[in-house]
């Protein structure tokens, strides 16, 4: 079960941090959705660390995973009003192209979690 827990309400400029349980999957991602857009990927990471990001949120926002820890997180620096949505952690496993493994924004991500509420007022 996928259920996020941080968000809130921050002015613009400020910092928020989401996390999320990361037991067991190999690929992992947070995904938000505004009002009136659809969703959009944020950044995802593999079972390894790396880990790839939307443009919009490079250099601003950081994800990592604890595996000892089995959590997910998502530090928010920067935060501007246009990064007001609704956060999705998502896990799924890995797709394959040529015999390489990827985990991006292109995985079929089955699991979802409920959303956390991120709102920066300007």
């Amino acid at each position: 079960q996928l259920l996020e827990s941080g968000g809130g309400s921050v002015q613009a400029g400020g910092s928020l941090r989401l996390s999320c349980p990361a037991a067991g999957y190999l690929c992992m991602a947070w995904f938000r959705e505004a009002p009136g857009k659809e969703r959009e990927g944020v950044g995802t990471v593999d079972v390894h660390g790396t880990t790839t990001y939307a443009d919009s949120v490079k250099g601003r926002f950081t994800i990592s995973r604890d595996n000892a820890m089995n959590t997910l997180s998502l530090q928010m620096n920067n935060l501007k009003p246009e990064d007001t949505a609704m956060y999705y952690c998502a896990a799924g496993r890995p797709r394959v192209s040529d015999y390489v493994s990827f985990c991006d924004f292109a995985v079929e991500f089955t699991n979802w979690g409920q959303g956390a509420q991120v709102t920066v007022t300007s």
